[in-house]
């Protein structure tokens, strides 16, 4: 273990956090700071490490402090993206450097800066008020950013197999896109990809009554797919999007027809839809196509489905937090890419409040330490409200 130095003060402990190289799958030390902290703080805290045939092996944290109901769940990740090429960064992409009020660094918006806020919060309220009325526990994963199989769905598992059950969560993702209290995030949409493969009969260009070319009814199909919205928007989502994200011939040759064509593409969808459902409508579409010679439709599984956090009175508190200390009433949205929150809906209310993430995965990445910090009280007044603390 490491020696507990910073738990308390959010900017130090992200700064300390951006600091661990941890590009996922790879822990880089972040989850044993995590550990060290927390554990000198008074949280009993697990470490386990998940495993799958064909995936790598990831450590996970599980912390909680208290025994008794409500249980309210602080959840994040600490694996980042790759940094790319360390050549186009200004500085080491995990020095950590703060320079004029901002923390810069690989994950220090997604989301070591948030995650950091939140824990300083707990690490505080814990401090100050050890009797509350309740626990703190922590989901915190090192596989959100990877396939996300050894990771919060499998730590989920294992704590609820332990006799853990949860009241609500709060979800430290970048939620904001241009100010601290802008945006928390209600519900995510959901993912499905589907992969085409059209087969033909592969020939000269100069004798097309000996060939099939695949690429026609290719077209066809992904103009099928696209003929009508998939539907208008829903209470809390926008309309469901369909991209197509590639077009693949592999054919160097511009006097050969070629032997087959493929494509890919992703919808991501509102709560008019199920996984199931998506699919059945795509194929319907892709048959109404009615194209000559044979194709194929793989639709990869899924573990990304929408879902919403309805608004109540979790959802306006939070919200009421971020105003009180922003002075923003931030817009309850459900837009975005997905996020463990697809997971942890299944056991309890979640909400997702962060950093701004405007440089999320780029080149550069950074946060300013004032939003650290403001997601740090923000966290405290949220915990304040809801063990009756304030």
């Amino acid at each position: 273990m490491l020696t507990p130095l910073v738990g308390a003060d959010p900017v130090a402990l992200a700064q300390a956090l951006v600091r661990c190289p941890s590009v996922t799958p790879h822990e880089g030390r972040a989850l044993a700071l995590l550990a060290t902290e927390l554990a000198a703080a008074g949280f009993t805290v697990h470490c386990p490490v998940f495993s799958e045939p064909g995936y790598p092996d990831v450590h996970n944290l599980y912390a909680r402090f208290g025994s008794a109901s409500p249980v309210f769940v602080i959840a994040g990740h600490t694996d980042v993206v790759p940094p790319g090429d360390t050549a186009r960064w200004a500085g080491d992409p995990f020095s950590g450097a703060i320079i004029d009020g901002v923390l810069h660094g690989r994950g220090a918006c997604d989301m070591k800066g948030g995650l950091a806020g939140m824990t300083a919060a707990a690490i505080q309220f814990v401090r100050d008020n050890p009797d509350f009325p309740g626990s703190i526990a922590f989901l915190v994963t090192g596989d959100e950013e990877g396939p996300a199989v050894n990771g919060t769905v499998k730590l989920l598992e294992w704590a609820h197999a332990r006799g853990e059950r949860f009241d609500h969560c709060l979800l430290g993702e970048p939620t904001n896109p241009e100010r601290l209290g802008d945006m928390i995030k209600i519900g995510r949409r959901g993912s499905l990809t589907c992969r085409l493969l059209v087969k033909g009969r592969q020939g000269h260009v100069a004798y097309p009554e000996h060939t099939t070319n695949p690429i026609r009814a290719l077209v066809r199909l992904l103009a099928a797919v696209e003929a009508s919205p998939l539907d208008s928007g829903t209470a809390y989502f926008g309309p469901s999007t369909l991209e197509i994200t590639t077009v693949d011939v592999g054919n160097p040759s511009p006097n050969v027809v070629p032997n087959e064509a493929r494509a890919s593409l992703n919808v991501r969808f509102n709560d008019t839809w199920s996984p199931e459902t998506l699919e059945a409508e795509l194929r319907r579409r892709l048959a109404s196509a009615s194209i000559a010679g044979h194709y194929e439709a793989e639709f990869g599984k899924t573990n990304a489905v929408s879902f919403v956090t309805e608004p109540g009175p979790f959802v306006s508190m939070v919200s009421d937090a971020v105003k009180a200390e922003t002075g923003l009433v931030p817009k309850l949205s459900t837009t975005g890419g997905t996020s463990d929150a697809r997971f942890i809906k299944n056991y309890c209310p979640v909400v997702e409040f962060g950093t701004v993430g405007k440089t999320m995965h780029q080149v550069d990445e950074s946060v300013a330490t004032a939003d650290i910090e403001g997601v740090c009280r923000i966290t405290r007044r949220v915990l304040g409200q809801y063990f009756g603390r304030q």
